[in-house]
Parts: C-alpha cells; sequence; structure tokens
C-alpha cells in the first residue's frame, strides 16, 4: 500500500485509535511521528497513555514543529498524530504557517510507502471568542483541505465510527 490518508474527526473520535489500526494492518515497523508537546502535567499523561496502548513495533519521532524533516527521515509505513497540534505549535512560534504547509505537502508528496495524517474538524463548533481562536479554526480549516485534496482517502471518525468521504 502506498498512498496517503486523512483521518479527521472532534476531540475523543476515536481518530488516532483509526489511524493505529490502519497502520498496524500493513507490516511493521511502523513510525509515529508526534506533534504534542507535554507543557503540564495533564498533557504528560495523555502522552503516556497514547504510548502505552501502542504495541511493539513502533518507532516514535517527536516533531513539535519541524514535520516535513520528521517525514523525511521516517521509514514507512508512518502515522503523523496531529496535524492539529503541530499548527498550535507553529501559531505560537509566530512560523509563517503557509510556507509550513507548503513544506509539508512537499514532503508528502516526496515520500513513498503509506502515511496516515491525523487531525481535527474544528469549523464545526460555536465561533471562538477571540482573534487567536478564529484565526486558529480558520488556519486549521485551510490545511485541512489542502491535505484533503492531497490525500488518496479521507476519513471522518465520528463516535469511534469511521465514515469515508473521499474517495
Amino acid at each position: 500500500m502506498n498512498s496517503l490518508t486523512l483521518i479527521l474527526g472532534g476531540a475523543r473520535s476515536g481518530k488516532s485509535r483509526r489511524a493505529e489500526a490502519l497502520l498496524t494492518a500493513l507490516p511493521p515497523p511502523w513510525t509515529y511521528i508526534a506533534t504534542a508537546e507535554a507543557f503540564d502535567a495533564e498533557m504528560e499523561a495523555r502522552i503516556a497513555a497514547h504510548r502505552a496502548r501502542r504495541a511493539e513495533g513502533w518507532e516514535t519521532l517527536d516533531a513539535p514543529r519541524d514535520l516535513p524533516e520528521a517525514l523525511r527521515r521516517a521509514g514507512p509505513p508512518v502515522l503523523v498524530d496531529c496535524l492539529t497540534l503541530w499548527l498550535s505549535n507553529l501559531m505560537l512560534a509566530e512560523a509563517d504557517l503557509g510556507g509550513a504547509t507548503d513544506a509539508l505537502e512537499a514532503a508528502l508528496r516526496a515520500r513513498t510507502g503509506s502515511v496516515v495524517l491525523v487531525s481535527n474538524e474544528v469549523g464545526q463548533g460555536i465561533v471562538p471568542a477571540t482573534p487567536l481562536g478564529r484565526r486558529f479554526r480558520d488556519a486549521q480549516g485551510v490545511l485541512n483541505q489542502r491535505m484533503a485534496a492531497l490525500a488518496d482517502q479521507v476519513e471522518l471518525v465520528v463516535a469511534g465510527i469511521p465514515l469515508r468521504v473521499k474517495p
């Protein structure tokens, strides 16, 4: 399998578990590119829970901001979890979001092997109350659209159930 799959869903929808299931259907070893950073004890616990549920055969690369470089280094198949945290990290670092997304697209186009991307669908809720929240929601929507256009398959996970969106 040589493809790009985008898994979208809300918080706690089951999108990470779905992405892991898709990857582990392929032979190991699998590469998990993690974009989260543990700034507090609660996030440390979330990261630990994600790591604990993964079976033997996973290699983890941490890439809170330089996701394109991690994709260049990673062996196939690859799971990226998640684009939402990557975007947040870039925004907090005041990075060039368009340039970073261009670099991500280029890295994905250059890869061989299967890649599964995980991202939050953030546009179905209320309008954020702050300018930063609205800027993030808009940037996440643009990022998701660009990744969906590039992807071979797109799934939306709702309450643990994957729904095929593309093709």
